[in-house]
């Protein structure tokens, strides 16, 4: 006749044995819920991230149409802006976050006269003053959104002005004091601009902008970005190339 102890401990590991398997099966069961919930959210995420930078791209374009840029500038200076990262080694959210709130660099020309947004001459001190504006102004205009990429991209308006040496405007920032997207998007955004031809200039030769960025390196622009820029300004180069405005070559007959 069997020990009824032992008789009790067999039935007590059958049953726990039991539960166990239960136990696992829920688990189990509540982790391929859990999956599909994030996979759910994330694709939930992507989707309004990228309505997001789509939405900051057009209101880019619209910001620089007003001083007769181009869809093509703000694609060049995001796309210069996302190679200055990856050589410093940022990690690639950081990359993708400098790329998608670029494009709203020069959001505050939204609010500058025309006859002083698109003056084809030397602005006088007063109208210098008024466009120097622009910077506060973006930066006034996206700060308080939640938005990481918004946050960013005042960032970015407020800082693209500053220089390495601290006299640029608005804050006269100066060194690592400015934000590294700033620091990026300054270098940018002057590269594409004495590269790029306009109704009103032609577009410099690169040999003069190569000479430009040596001599200002550590003045205007931060030295390491300099530096990765002429080592690498091949890639700087056909991606200029690969986004060309219709109207260049035109214009540089001008």
């Amino acid at each position: 006749m069997q020990n009824p102890l032992i008789e009790k401990i067999e039935n007590l590991r059958t049953d726990f044995d039991s539960v166990t398997k239960k136990l696992v099966k829920d688990l189990e069961r509540e982790r391929k819920i859990r999956d599909r919930h994030d996979r759910q959210q994330q694709k939930e995420h992507d989707e309004l991230e990228f309505t997001i930078a789509e939405v900051i791209f057009s209101m880019g374009v619209i910001g620089e149409s007003r001083s007769k840029e181009t869809g093509n500038h703000v694609k060049r200076v995001a796309e210069y802006s996302a190679l200055f990262a990856e050589y410093l080694g940022l990690d690639e959210k950081v990359v993708k976050l400098l790329r998608d709130a670029s494009p709203l660099h020069d959001m505050g020309k939204v609010a500058i006269p025309d006859s002083i947004l698109n003056k084809p001459g030397r602005f006088n001190e007063e109208e210098f003053l008024i466009m120097q504006s622009h910077a506060t102004l973006g930066y006034n205009l996206l700060k308080d959104s939640e938005s990481k990429i918004m946050k960013a991209a005042a960032t970015i308006a407020h800082q693209h002005h500053e220089k390495w040496n601290g006299k640029g405007y608005p804050q006269g920032l100066a060194g690592e004091d400015i934000h590294i997207f700033g620091r990026i998007v300054a270098l940018a955004d002057v590269f594409d601009a004495l590269g790029s031809a306009r109704c009103y200039k032609p577009a410099w030769e690169d040999d003069r902008i190569f000479k430009l960025f040596a001599e200002e390196r550590g003045q205007h622009f931060d030295p390491q970005l300099v530096d990765i820029f002429l080592e690498h300004k091949a890639e700087f180069l056909a991606i200029r190339d690969s986004l060309q405005d219709s109207f260049d070559e035109e214009s540089t007959t001008h």
